[in-house]
């Protein structure tokens, strides 16, 4: 097709977009050279983003919804087995049918082992062809899953749009785009930049290669630093950097400079594994980047709670969700090594910190010191009774059922809190049954320091009241 007729085709989208649902057959007879519906299609398809159109189902393309995408999400149970066959598909064409077996098997799964001691230690990780495939068997389920209980952090406030501008920084194998097609409706729009310099772009492009009607990805063979975020000049919605940032030379530069490209109501998604180096390092980056007050602030989940303030405890917290189920590529990787369990991963867990440069955030509140102690003043509080309001910041921490302990934090604290639930009642039950990131307030809450932990315990028992402030 020559550029007048992409041209035509563009003019007459403009014009119809107004008017009724465009037909590719429509718009082929108003074309130069009237050429096949077909190519027609594809160019709409091509132009989608830029014109503002989504595909319908029956072909026809028609304006991209405005108002906000609302949330039907409900968690993630498995991942999908369309997915998992295509992974497959592709292990089959590289090593054979046999592919979780013999010398094929054994190869991918010490490129798991290698790749977990690497995360443990907190090492670069090299990615050759067996490394990126060895990380989709055992990382893509649970990747895919994460984004999307992140992206329903910005939903359920209305804040997430239904035309969206992606850039995927360090987009590996393909899980978190993934996970993003699938949060979505089918008629929301999405620009999605990948950026991944490895071999795992290989797996990424098939993996994506049918990503729906009104997903368009393009992958970016190029490192996190060497990219230009501004290449274009247009802002993005959205920038995910998801299990990368442990693996940067200086992820703070990086994170900053990228926050150029990002629009003034956009938002960064960060997420890293649980373990402690990598969540511990991702709030370390989230802390840089708002503690100057004109690049971004947090929106979730460690919001904070006094003005002027800032947190300086290790800050090591994550989520944990429902495990996944079980998936056929993992499962056969596994009992072909003597089903170990070794290179099954279903955990669902996760540090994660949404950054906005328009300074919402997920819950707006401001402490006050005429009803709430402050963490960075918990000193001269230990051994009485206070108020205070904080954020949840994990699960129970306890071995067993007996005295739930659970981190809290109200963006001062410069040392670890926990409260620990003594004596459950119906005024204080909002502690446990909270979820990660929601904000409680304590009444009548007993302070002590732990000199083992060398931590703040909060003791909530029969005369405490926890209720939770809705967001």
């Amino acid at each position: 097709m020559n550029p007048q007729q992409r041209e035509r085709i563009r003019e007459n989208a403009k014009y119809l977009r107004n008017v009724r649902p465009i037909d590719p057959e429509e718009v082929s007879e108003y074309v130069d050279g009237q050429p096949h519906p077909a190519v027609v299609r594809r160019t709409l398809s091509e132009e989608a983003f830029d014109l503002g159109l989504v595909e319908r189902e029956d072909g026809m393309f028609e304006p991209v919804g405005e108002d906000p995408v609302r949330p039907t999400f409900r968690g993630v149970e498995a991942f999908p087995e369309s997915a998992g066959r295509d992974l497959e598909d592709l292990l089959v064409e590289r090593f054979g049918p046999d592919w979780h077996r013999g010398e094929s098997g054994d190869r991918l799964r010490e490129s798991i082992r290698r790749l977990k001691d690497e995360y443990f230690r907190n090492e670069p990780v090299e990615y050759d062809e067996h490394a990126a495939l060895a990380y989709a068997i055992y990382h893509l389920p649970d990747n895919y899953a994460v984004v999307q209980y992140v992206l329903d952090e910005l939903a359920e406030t209305g804040l997430l749009g239904r035309r969206l501008r992606i850039l995927d920084v360090g987009a590996g194998v393909g899980g978190p785009a993934l996970g993003v097609r699938d949060y979505l409706p089918d008629d929301a729009l999405v620009e999605y930049h990948a950026v991944e310099p490895s071999p795992a772009a290989d797996v990424f492009d098939r993996l994506l290669a049918d990503a729906g009607r009104n997903v368009h990805p393009t992958v970016f063979r190029e490192t996190a630093e060497a990219f230009d975020p501004d290449g274009d000049g247009e802002p993005y919605d959205l920038i995910v950097f998801a299990n990368v940032l442990n693996e940067l030379g200086d992820p703070e530069a990086v994170v900053d400079r990228y926050l150029d490209a990002l629009a003034a109501d956009g938002a960064v998604l960060a997420i890293e594994p649980a373990d402690r180096e990598t969540a511990i390092g991702l709030r370390t980056v989230e802390r840089a980047v708002a503690d100057d007050a004109d690049r971004a602030a947090v929106y979730s989940p460690t919001l904070r709670l006094w003005p002027g303030e800032r947190p300086t405890d290790r800050g090591w917290s994550f989520d944990v969700k429902p495990d996944l189920d079980v998936p056929a590529f993992q499962r056969r990787l596994d009992e072909a090594g003597g089903a170990t369990g070794e290179f099954v991963n279903v955990d669902v867990q996760f540090a994660y910190s949404i950054l906005r440069p328009d300074g919402r955030r997920r819950i707006e509140f401001e402490a006050n010191s005429d009803w709430s102690a402050k963490m960075a003043e918990m000193e001269r509080h230990v051994t009485e009774r206070i108020d205070l309001v904080a954020v949840k910041l994990s699960r129970s921490l306890a071995e067993g059922d007996r005295n739930p302990l659970f981190k809290i934090g109200d963006g001062s604290q410069s040392s670890d809190h926990f409260a620990v639930l003594t004596n459950e009642t119906a005024l204080n039950a909002d502690l446990r049954t909270a979820d990660y990131g929601d904000l409680l307030s304590f009444e009548q809450v007993l302070a002590l320091w732990n000199d083992d932990e060398e931590a703040y315990n909060l003791v909530v028992d029969e005369d405490t009241v926890v209720d939770r402030i809705p967001a």
